[in-house]
Parts: structure tokens; C-alpha cells; sequence
């Protein structure tokens, strides 16, 4: 996803309010965009006739945000409590629930609960569908709205009605508000003799790459010599910012080629790995399922396709377009699809995702559940507190990990 405020001169928005407030709008065939007549008719209508007072912003915001849900499951209209919000979650600071949403064929669907968040304590998992805010069903909400509802202040609930496979019926779920705070990596060793780390990358926000350094730096102090194997795990990361994901995936490719963007009548852009502050070519292993999205999936494809790491654990989520954010007049917020992304050998993430080299089963003790409780005040990650299969067996090929150590010669 990549941030711009950009303040545009609306012209939706003034082609809907010109006029008297009274007068229905005449059209007029000789100006540019005529066919937005009929929404200021309408809209003047409502204003003049419905049995209600009704909020011209809240008509012009319901009437944009429809015109978007009609393009793609990652584009809408982010209202300014909204936007708000979701400027603060890059930061890695926000109030809310603590859940990455989208909207899929079958409604809005759970991306990934955040890591220590309301979502995730409650156990609402990836793949998660979600059919009622407040008991307000959202079969034709949109999901900015769906989002807007779920937000609110510390301490107060909103009740969530959540269908998931293997259940009868809609289950509720009552949830707390609360004020997130997370750190974007945590790290443990695994084995301190044979220098092997666990770093999990919770989301891209705007200083995970640094945080990736500092645990990098802080596992070589403590093995009191150089890292032997990595695990990577991005289960349950949403994504977050590209930029980062480059960043990321930088760090451990001297050359080639991370990520292409393509967008409609533009040149292709190539994002390329550089030499400086490159690791070691130690073995990485990286842990992916259906919680790892965007972002994660363009570190994931990258490693993959230069044969730099092994990808183990479930299918990733499949969303491989990028989002630009537009900031309106009026505080609130265009979000609106403007590429697609594609791995070093264009192979398209969108609506396939990430095919593990390795496939292993999530803990069957709660299907694609995150597998380690993160302490995300030290940066320090807990010891695992069940058994979890997908890390045991990145744990396994680190243990006979000669042939996957390095990037392969070249660029793919």
C-alpha cells in the first residue's frame, strides 16, 4: 500500500453540490461529465422530498462509496474517522478491534486478526466471514462501512457476528475496543549452539525494516557469533506498507529483482535489490498461511523465486494489487486499486497467493492460529505454547539446511 496526500480539486463533489439548494438541477449537455447530473438530481431530490432530514456529506459519501465497491475488494472510500484510523495503524498505534478486513464473494472476509489486538484474544481467525456488526448485517455493506463500525474507542464493545467453516451457524463475538500498540518484529533464539533465530514480522509498518536490523543485531550478541539459519515467520501478517516489504526483502538479496508494479498506461516499475547491508547467506526458512497477505506475499515470492528461502506451512491469501491512498478536502480518503504487483518471475500474487515449497498443516489446535503470543513491548518473542507442526518443520530443514543456504546464481 503506498500513503500520498494528495488534494485534488473534486469534481464529483462540486458537480453534486452546485446549485441552489432548492432547485432540482438542470442538465447541461455541452460540459464535461454530464452523466453526474443524475446523481445531483437525485441527491437534490432526497434533500427537498425524503421523509427524512438527511446529511448532504452523508449522501455524498454513501454515493461514492458505492461507485467504488464496484471495482475491486481493495478500493473504497475511507471516511475521516476512518482514515484517521488507519493512518495511526501504520504507525503501529491505534483504538479498535485490531483486524485487517476485505471484501471477498462471500462478504467481508477476516484477512488477519492483529497480533495481541480485541480480534485476536477473542479468537476470530483468518478466513473468518464476517455477517453482522452490532447486529447490523452486512451482506450489502460496504466494507469501509463495515470498518468504520468496528472502530471506536478504548473500552468500548461492539459484537461481531461471525460465520467460519466447520461451524452450523453464525457464532457472536463480543469484543472490547482497546488501544493497540504493537511492535512490528519479534525475535527469540532457537538454538543457541547452532545460531539459529526465530524473528516473526508481525506487519509492515513504517519501521520494521529497522526493527528487522535490531533483532538481527540483538540475535548476534547473545549467539556471541554470527547467525547459522533464520525462520521468517509471517503467519497472520496482513501486509502493510510496500516500501518496507522492499526493504525487507532487500536485506537478504544482493541483486535482482524484488518486485514489479504494473499499472494501466504506465512503465512498468522494477524494484531491485542492492549489495549494501546485505545478510550473510545463512538459511532462511520462511512461514507463511492464509493470514499472510500483500506485503508478506512480495517478501515470500521474492525469497522464493531467487531460491534464497524455503516457504513452508498453507496457501497465502492472494492479494497481489497495490492501493494508493488519496486524501480529500473533507478529511476522508480515496483508497483506490492503481497497480498489481508481481513476483521476480511475474507471477501474479492477485487471487493465488503464495504456493508453499514445503506444505504442512496449521496446529490442529486452532486451524491457521498464530503459533507463538508475541511480547511486543521488548521485541521479544515467547516460547511457543502449543505444538505447532509448521514451525517444527522449518526447524527440521534448518537442522539439513546446506542446499538451501544463499541465493541461486543470478537473477531469475
Amino acid at each position: 500500500m503506498r500513503l500520498r496526500t494528495v488534494r485534488p480539486l473534486v469534481l464529483v463533489l462540486a458537480l453534486l453540490l452546485a446549485g441552489p439548494a432548492g432547485a432540482v438541477p438542470r442538465r447541461d449537455t455541452t460540459q464535461p461529465y454530464r452523466s453526474l447530473d443524475v446523481l445531483a438530481e437525485v441527491l437534490a431530490y432526497i434533500q427537498n422530498a425524503y421523509v427524512d432530514e438527511t446529511s448532504e456529506r452523508d449522501l455524498v459519501h454513501a454515493a461514492v462509496e458505492g461507485m467504488v465497491q464496484r471495482l475491486d475488494p481493495h478500493s473504497m472510500l475511507l471516511r475521516p474517522d476512518v482514515y484517521r484510523a488507519m493512518r495511526d495503524e501504520t504507525t503501529g498505534e491505534f483504538d479498535g478491534v485490531g483486524l485487517e478486513v476485505s471484501q471477498g464473494a462471500d462478504g467481508i472476509v477476516v484477512v488477519s486478526p492483529l497480533a495481541d489486538s480485541p480480534a485476536e484474544r477473542a479468537g476470530i481467525l483468518a478466513g473468518d466471514r464476517i455477517v453482522a456488526v452490532d447486529g447490523t448485517p452486512t451482506k450489502e455493506m460496504p466494507v469501509g462501512e463495515a470498518t468504520r463500525r468496528m472502530k471506536g474507542a478504548a473500552g468500548t464493545q461492539v459484537v461481531l457476528g461471525i460465520e467460519r467453516a466447520g461451524l452450523r451457524e453464525p457464532r457472536s463475538f463480543t469484543l472490547v475496543r482497546d488501544h493497540v500498540r504493537t511492535t512490528s518484529v519479534d525475535w527469540r533464539l532457537l538454538d543457541r549452539g547452532a545460531g539459529t533465530v526465530y524473528v516473526r514480522i508481525r506487519s509492515f509498518q513504517d519501521r520494521t525494516d529497522r526493527e528487522l536490523r535490531q533483532a538481527l543485531d540483538g540475535a548476534r550478541q547473545e549467539i556471541g557469533g554470527p547467525i547459522r539459519g533464520l525462520v521468517i515467520d509471517l503467519r497472520n501478517n496482513p501486509g502493510g506498507l510496500l516500501d518496507q516489504a522492499v526493504k525487507v526483502a532487500d536485506r537478504f538479496l544482493p541483486r535482482g529483482v524484488i518486485v514489479t508494479t504494473e499499472a494501466r498506461g504506465k512503465k512498468p516499475e522494477v524494484e531491485e535489490a542492492h549489495e549494501k547491508d546485505t545478510e550473510p547467506g545463512y538459511p532462511v526458512v520462511l512461514l507463511v498461511n492464509r493470514g499472510s497477505a500483500s506485503a508478506s506475499e512480495i517478501v515470500a515470492g521474492a525469497l522464493q523465486d531467487h531460491g534464497r528461502a524455503v516457504v513452508v506451512g498453507s496457501q497465502t491469501f492472494g492479494k497481489g494489487s497495490v492501493q494508493t491512498i488519496v486524501e480529500l478536502e473533507d478529511g476522508s480518503a480515496l483508497k483506490l486499486t492503481v497497480a498489481r504487483y508481481f513476483t521476480p518471475k511475474h507471477r501474479s500474487i492477485q487471487e493465488r497467493g503464495i504456493t508453499p515449497d514445503v506444505p504442512v498443516g496449521a496446529p490442529a489446535t486452532s486451524p491457521e492460529a498464530e503459533s507463538v503470543t508475541g511480547e511486543p513491548q521488548t521485541g521479544r518473542a515467547a516460547p511457543p505454547t502449543r505444538s505447532d507442526p509448521q514451525l517444527d518443520r522449518a526447524v527440521d530443514l534448518l537442522k539439513g539446511a546446506k542446499v538451501f543456504g544463499g541465493p541461486a546464481a543470478g537473477s531469475p
